[in-house]
């Protein structure tokens, strides 16, 4: 039925033993009994089906069964409805992809399968996100453009007292080495556990708020970025527990205190050229590369409402807290929500990209690399140019706008984008903005305390 499915698993997965760090009782390599096929629903939540591994063949070949009510669930768990997607009826096949099987070194026996949603006829189903994530990138394509992207992953790590207050891990100094020894053993089995998983990890520190971390990635295409930042959050998640920590990666852990981010980096490039870097542009920019960054900036108020979209998001979006809240770009600027990144001399034409520092981790990442590819494109196709570039905190500029500083109003400008809307498709659109309305209708009952402490807990 699924044609375009690979359907073979005739080597049962192990997983390597790392040793009593990893897995105490781990004398041999693992054998995978369990499988988690993941999917990322529109309020940002990672949500599973599981299944014992005999059943993969027949997951990978015929699918597991999966409500389209899914697309309008909300971070609570409440449910609300779109005009074309919600209510009970209705059913679709979530096809894990097993070129994207992971083992879980942190969790021994088990391994994880992003998966595509289709129909029950064996359409791709217009509803799913990862889905679109690869259309966007075959769009590119087809314009002799590939897309290199990775995201950043910031988190709060501590413990709950018993009456569920959460204490960081550690306080001062922010970037400590004071930080490093106190979570020593537990970053250094998150580094194994990710290169046993394949992820190539390039940096993993300190943060600036009290019990916060950092790790990088290396770039990937489109959506092995977005599936890649979401098996490094789980695997943190795991080595975190053993340690008898909580983590969150909300965007807020307390109103009025640095919270986390999820920045998006991107480069376009064409013929194995990165368009970021050796061109006559702004500061080296080709002009096809500028023309993409430019499309990105000037759909970045809509964008917002896919990168960045609760009450939560916009407690983290602030002034002098390097979150990107201002609708500009410059060189090196981290106050601007878009960050031209060019690296070290010697290695630009490789490293040279852009960072959108406004987005954060209860986004959805397969729509946060779809729209931005698709906002690119539209700046391709439209020849934009860049606006003049900030230098310097652009609080302090004339005239350099804010991005929209409520969800209400990232809503308003994502319904206006006729860029968007058609890239998403009705079905897609209809689910994400129902979505953000409910959330909206829910955060205007609670207070910035309750909006943090609850996005603590989900995400």
């Amino acid at each position: 039925m699924f044609a375009s499915v690979p359907t073979e698993s005739t080597h049962r997965p192990t997983l390597d033993p790392l040793g009593a760090s990893v897995s105490a009782d781990a004398a041999a390599p693992q054998a995978i009994d369990v499988i988690a096929l993941g999917w990322v629903d529109n309020a940002g939540i990672t949500r599973v089906k599981t299944i014992p591994y005999g059943r993969l063949d027949a997951a990978a070949t015929h699918g597991v069964g999966f409500s389209p009510v899914f697309d309008v669930f909300l971070a609570d768990d409440s449910i609300t409805a779109g005009t074309l997607v919600g209510g009970p009826t209705g059913d679709l096949r979530l096809i894990p992809d097993l070129a994207a099987l992971r083992p879980l070194a942190a969790q021994p026996g088990w391994a994880w399968a992003p998966g595509d949603r289709y129909t029950q006829d064996g359409v791709a189903y217009a509803g799913c996100q990862r889905t679109f994530a690869r259309r966007m990138t075959a769009r590119a394509g087809l314009r002799g453009l590939s897309l290199r992207m990775g995201f950043e992953v910031e988190w709060i790590t501590g413990t709950e007292d018993p009456a569920g207050r959460f204490l960081p891990a550690f306080h001062k100094a922010a970037y400590g080495m004071t930080r490093v020894v106190r979570v020593s053993g537990q970053l250094r089995e998150l580094v194994r556990a990710l290169a046993a998983q394949h992820v190539s990890v390039l940096q993993v520190h300190p943060e600036y708020a009290a019990g916060q971390l950092e790790v990088s990635v290396a770039p990937e295409d489109p959506v092995g970025a977005a599936d890649t930042t979401i098996l490094v959050r789980e695997t943190i998640r795991a080595v975190a527990a053993r340690h008898g920590h909580t983590v969150s990666f909300a965007p807020c852990v307390l109103p009025g205190e640095v919270g986390n981010g999820a920045h998006l980096h991107f480069s376009p490039w064409r013929d194995g050229t990165n368009l970021c870097h050796g061109g006559e542009g702004p500061q080296g920019l080709t002009h096809e590369g500028e023309a993409f960054l430019a499309g990105v900036l000037r759909e970045l108020p809509a964008l917002l409402a896919i990168g960045a979209p609760g009450a939560a998001s916009h407690l983290r979006l602030e002034p002098d807290r390097w979150a990107g809240v201002y609708h500009c770009w410059g060189l090196e600027n981290r106050e601007a929500a878009l960050r031209l990144v060019t690296g070290m001399t010697g290695e630009r034409q490789h490293t040279a990209n852009a960072e959108l520092k406004c987005f954060d981790a209860t986004a959805n990442p397969y729509l946060v690399v779809g729209t931005v590819i698709a906002a690119g494109l539209a700046g391709i196709e439209d020849g934009l140019r860049l606006p003049t570039e900030v230098p310097g905190d652009p609080s302090a500029v004339a005239g350099v706008p804010r991005l929209p500083d409520s969800p209400a109003a990232a809503l308003a400008a994502l319904e206006a984008s006729e860029v968007l809307r058609e890239a998403l498709g009705e079905t897609l659109f209809d689910a994400i903005t129902a979505v953000r309305r409910a959330e909206i209708a829910r955060a205007a009952e609670m207070t910035p305390a309750e909006i943090a402490a609850e996005a603590r807990r989900l995400y």
